[in-house]
Formats: C-alpha cells, sequence, structure tokens
C-alpha cells in the first residue's frame, strides 16, 4: 500500500501564468531544490526497494508501483552526497521518460511553490560541477537557496561506466 502525496500547484488570481513555474519542493541533504511539477507524476512515502546486481551504483533498485515495476534512482549516490543513513526515511518522486517510470529517491517532499521565471538565476561558480551539471538554475528563496533539478540529466545514467 502506498502513501501517495497529491502533487498540485495552485494558481493565484492575477497570475500570468506564462510567466510562472511551479515546483515540487525536495531536500536532499538539507539542500533545498526544486522538481518542475509537470515532470513529476507520483510522491510516495518509504517504499521497499528490491536491489538490482550489477546496477550502477545510482540505481538503488526496483519498487513497485500499484503493478508497474520503477527504477529508483538515489539522488544523494546521483549528486556525490553523502549516503543516508540507515533505516532514515526517504520519499520518492515518480517520473515518466519515455514509457519507463523512475523514481528519484530524495530525503524529503515538503511542497509545491510557484515562483516567477525571471527570478530564475543562472548557477552560481561556486556550485559543485556535479550539481551545476545536473540543474538549470538557482531561486533565492528568503534565507535559501533552492537549486532546480534538471530530471532528464538526472535519469541519463552511464551504464557502461558500472561495468
Amino acid at each position: 500500500m502506498t502513501n501517495d502525496i497529491a502533487v498540485a500547484a495552485v494558481a493565484r488570481p492575477g497570475a500570468a501564468q506564462n510567466d510562472e513555474s511551479a515546483f515540487v519542493i525536495l531536500t536532499l541533504a538539507d539542500q533545498l531544490c526544486g522538481v518542475p511539477v509537470l515532470a513529476v507524476r507520483d510522491v510516495l512515502a518509504d517504499q521497499a526497494i528490491a536491489r538490482i546486481p550489477l546496477a550502477p551504483r545510482e540505481v538503488a533498485g526496483n519498487l513497485n508501483l500499484r503493478g508497474r515495476i520503477v527504477t529508483a534512482i538515489d539522488l544523494r549516490e546521483r549528486l556525490r552526497l553523502p549516503p543516508r543513513a540507515d533505516g532514515a526515511p526517504f520519499m520518492s518522486i515518480v517520473t515518466e521518460q519515455g514509457t519507463e517510470l523512475y523514481a528519484l529517491l530524495v530525503d524529503q517532499v515538503s511542497e509545491v511553490l510557484t515562483l516567477r521565471r525571471a527570478a530564475m538565476e543562472a548557477n552560481p561558480p561556486t556550485l559543485p560541477r556535479i550539481w551545476a551539471e545536473h540543474s538549470h538554475g538557482i531561486y533565492r528563496l528568503e534565507q535559501r537557496l533552492m537549486v532546480v533539478l534538471d530530471v532528464e540529466r538526472l535519469l541519463q545514467i552511464d551504464i557502461a561506466a558500472a561495468a
């Protein structure tokens, strides 16, 4: 049984929708990140994951979503962050590429936030290269930076390098 979280953006009266983008807000090792809401199919609470022998290190395994097999990608591993503590809860952001489903494993998913597109900035030069390669840019939110993740790029795992 899954504990799905509904993902929906609420339009604000008078806002020009083509000037705004909605993001699912998530956390990875205390770093605030955003994924475009249109790239998100489901958000799931902690799921059982079956390991896949000889898979690239970024592939955590497979999970079952209503009878479909979903490849789970560990974003901590993908972005070269320290591993999650054993038994620590995680969440999955399910996305679709072609006909395949992928679950991006994250520490926490908090909300959907709509932001002005013009407020997005280029990646700062101090952003680690691995993050810059998987990011569209950043938003400055009150006292934190939100990195906008590039879902398509995150899913480009080098299978040959794992061999």
